[in-house]
């Protein structure tokens, strides 16, 4: 199997990251042209994983640290 950049082997099928599906105003469900209105965890078999709609974990956030941590 060919390596990728992403590493998309782990990441589950979801229609809220679908090529094919597009967001609903509502924002809880996805307009998908070949199942209708679904919910954003829902997935078919027609699912192509989209990279530029999934969103990613955000960072953790940094220790702060004091001039007395540094000082020998």
């Amino acid at each position: 199997m060919k390596k990728t950049v992403y590493n998309t082997d782990n990441i589950s099928p979801a229609c809220a990251y679908c090529l094919v599906g597009k967001p609903a105003p509502d924002g809880e469900t996805v307009l998908c042209p070949k199942k209708g209105v679904v919910a954003k965890d829902y997935s078919c078999r027609r699912f192509k994983y989209d990279i530029m709609k999934r969103v990613p974990k955000k960072a953790p956030k940094l220790q702060s640290f004091s001039e007395e941590d540094f000082s020998l």
